[in-house]
């Protein structure tokens, strides 16, 4: 059975109120309590009880609390990122890999004016600075198609030796 959807608002009523802070706390100290056990991760929390003159409470313990929080404290900055660094980081990341996806269409662009080529279409409509890359692109192939015959004639050369 699924839970109603609650609407979030403060709640008036402080006996309604205290009971919802109970609840919640049970629940938001098991999966703490869980997230320690299962990923081996030290963890906190610090809650602030309804009422003005209430002391806040920290689980597991306010010793364990604190040592957390001063070895956060002490956690070297270059680590810590903020929104700003985190998008900044991430546009940098995705203009890499835009421009990585740029040279690959490029790339097979050219391999298919190149195959188009062999297969007796022509060159007629490819600009100069295309027939460039397109220069440097058979070259390449050539170079691959030289080394796969080397490796070819070794693998062939040393098999006629194991039957000698």
């Amino acid at each position: 059975m699924t839970r109603k959807k609650i609407k979030l608002a403060y709640i008036t009523n402080d006996a309604a109120r205290n009971a919802t802070y109970k609840k919640r706390k049970k629940g938001l100290v098991k999966k703490l309590s869980e997230l320690t056990t299962l990923c081996g991760v030290e963890a906190c929390a610090v809650l602030n009880p309804p009422g003005s003159d209430s002391q806040p409470e920290a689980w597991p313990s306010d010793a364990t609390a604190r040592s957390l929080f001063s070895e956060y404290k002490t956690l070297p900055v270059k680590r810590m990122v903020n929104q700003e660094s985190f998008l900044e980081q991430s546009i940098s990341k995705a203009t890499e890999r835009l421009k990585k996806l740029r040279e690959e269409n490029r790339r097979k662009e050219l391999t298919k004016v190149m195959l188009q080529n062999l297969g007796g279409k022509g060159l007629h409509n490819v600009k100069k600075e295309d027939l460039d890359e397109l220069e440097w692109l058979v070259d390449e192939n050539l170079k691959d198609v030289d080394k796969r015959i080397h490796a070819l004639v070794k693998a062939y050369a040393s098999k006629g030796e194991q039957e000698d």
